[in-house]
């Protein structure tokens, strides 16, 4: 059995897969299938990229309010010493923007890490009088902020409609299930509902917008539309699923495949067997078919995208460092940790790299890809304990692959492409304003960072709560602030969604169908403002 015969073989099954449509046509070289299709638009281009932020991140400490009565109330409710009580516990407040770095306090201090980083703001009038800053190990996304390619939204979180202190706490008004989960809320961001939901808003536009992808491949389009549409190097979350389009997971170094290199166990022979068993009719045991329809879309992926991926490097790529094959000790992929001091591998960027390959790859195989949507993920946010340590530890990786990503998007092959590629955060939940000792518990508001040359930059949206120093009982007498200081969120993840996919192409009909609360806020509120 040749490798040929093997793949025509495979093929042929392959065209049979309703779930992948007619993926014979991957029989053609790729080069006639570049001559068959039109070159890809790089200027009607658009993609967007979800940074989740897994474990609930601190948004107190990435962006806060610096106006004098803000401040004050941060720091008593942060710092156990400031209302000059003999408290215990470790301050978690971070230091008023201009304090110099001490060099010789402890390593992952306030102390250690300086000052706030001002931000400049538009003065809308809900911030009126308002200050802010960013985390001090957030230096260069400051610095993309200040260029006007990157904005915040502030106190943004799932909400079933606007939602008063007074309506939460009577529980007069209905409110997402299952409040302050990990689980129960990384799938009620993703998704709308809480753990168990089959899909996202990530994979529902990408059920809209995929079928102006690929034209020119004509019956390989159905495999391009449905699998490249929405990808996630590394694991992926529910937001990139749809009803359509199938999440397509790819590695961070490389795509899935039957083996690796070509071969399974260093044997091309086996791996051409072993393609040869997969292409066969389906099993009867659905298990055995479950695991055969993934074994072939993940092979007929290889053979449209694989080919042209571009290499890690090799020439001069702008995602690494050249002649460094290996993206583990690249510098370019490398933070300094404000703990040890020590360069080390940050897998965010790693994953930021794939990304800007596969959209390179659009290109190179001229797949007439027009709208893609990726995820990419960090975890380690989730700060019970070690607060000072560990988030500073996750804001240095975070600033890093923006800054990383922002670069190299800015000197891709096919030219600037900044304006087309809009990154955005999100997390399950935000934190507690109140130090719980060593660090904050789940809150349920967040602020928010996007990035891109589309956003209409050096502005904090939304409405930054008010902030108020608690009770003995960490009550708060602020109508945005929570038991504990969990924010009460004053935009919903609803409203963010929308004016990501009114970017990337969608109609507000559209987008009010697959967003299920957007009808229960008013019409004008639902475009924030962020994007261009």
């Amino acid at each position: 059995m040749s490798k040929h015969i093997s793949r025509r073989s495979f093929l042929r099954h392959a065209a049979a897969l309703g779930s992948l449509g007619a993926a014979a046509p991957l029989g053609m070289s790729l080069s006639m299938l570049g001559h068959a299709s039109a070159q890809a638009s790089q200027g009607d281009y658009k993609a967007l990229v979800c940074v989740f932020l897994y474990g609930g991140n601190d948004g107190y400490n990435t962006v806060l309010a610096t106006d004098n009565d803000s401040w004050t109330h941060y720091v008593n409710q942060r710092d156990p010493m400031a209302r000059g009580s003999a408290g215990s516990g470790t301050s978690i407040a971070l230091l008023p923007a201009g304090t110099p770095a001490n060099m010789q306090a402890e390593a992952g201090t306030p102390a250690r890490l300086g000052g706030v980083l001002p931000i400049a703001h538009a003065g809308r009038a809900v911030h009126a009088g308002r200050q802010f800053a960013m985390h001090p190990l957030l230096s260069d996304v400051q610095s993309i902020y200040q260029s006007g390619r990157a904005a915040v939204l502030a106190n943004v979180g799932p909400l079933k409609r606007r939602l008063s202190k007074t309506e939460y706490l009577g529980e007069s008004a209905p409110r997402p299930a299952k409040l302050f989960s990990h689980n129960d809320q990384q799938s009620t961001w993703q998704s709308f509902s809480p753990e168990g939901a089959d899909n996202g808003w990530g994979g529902r536009m990408g059920d809209l917008l995929m079928a102006g992808n690929a034209g020119g491949l004509g019956s390989a389009a159905s495999l391009a539309q449905r699998s490249f549409t929405c990808v996630s190097p590394g694991s992926g979350g529910i937001w990139l699923s749809g009803a359509q389009v199938q999440a397509l997971q790819v590695g961070t170094f490389d795509l899935l495949d039957l083996g690796s290199w070509g071969g399974v166990l260093g044997s091309a022979p086996l791996r051409a067997a072993m393609a040869e068993m997969m292409s066969a009719a389906p099993a009867d045991n659905l298990f055995w078919a479950d695991h055969q329809n993934t074994v072939q879309r993940s092979m007929a992926v290889q053979s449209l995208i694989g080919p042209v991926l571009p290499p890690v490097t090799g020439g001069a790529t702008p995602w690494s460092s050249a002649g460094n094959g290996n993206p583990w000790i690249d510098p370019m992929l490398a933070y300094t940790s404000p703990v040890t001091g020590e360069s080390r591998f940050n897998p965010l960027a790693l994953q930021l790299q794939m990304v800007a390959r596969l959209i390179d790859a659009n290109r190179a195989g001229n797949l007439g890809m027009k709208r893609q949507v990726f995820m990419v993920s960090l975890g380690g946010f989730d700060t019970h304990a070690l607060q000072n340590q560990e988030h500073s530890e996750r804001m240095a990786q975070l600033n890093q692959g923006l800054a990383y990503f922002d670069r190299v998007l800015g000197q891709m092959p096919s030219g600037d492409m900044r304006n087309q590629v809009t990154t955005f955060t999100a997390s399950e939940f935000g934190r507690n304003l109140a130090n719980n000792g060593d660090g904050t518990d789940h809150g349920w508001g967040n602020h928010h960072l996007i990035m891109g040359g589309a956003v209409n930059g050096r502005e904090v949206y939304g409405t930054y709560p008010t902030l108020a120093t608690g009770s003995a009982s960490n009550e708060y007498d602020s109508p945005d602030l929570l038991q504990n200081g969990a924010m009460l969120p004053s935009t919903s993840v609803d409203q963010y969604a929308y004016t990501l996919g009114k970017w990337m192409g969608l109609s507000a009909g559209e987008l009010t169908g697959i967003l299920p609360n957007l009808g229960n806020f008013d019409a004008s509120t639902h475009d924030l403002g962020f994007m261009a």
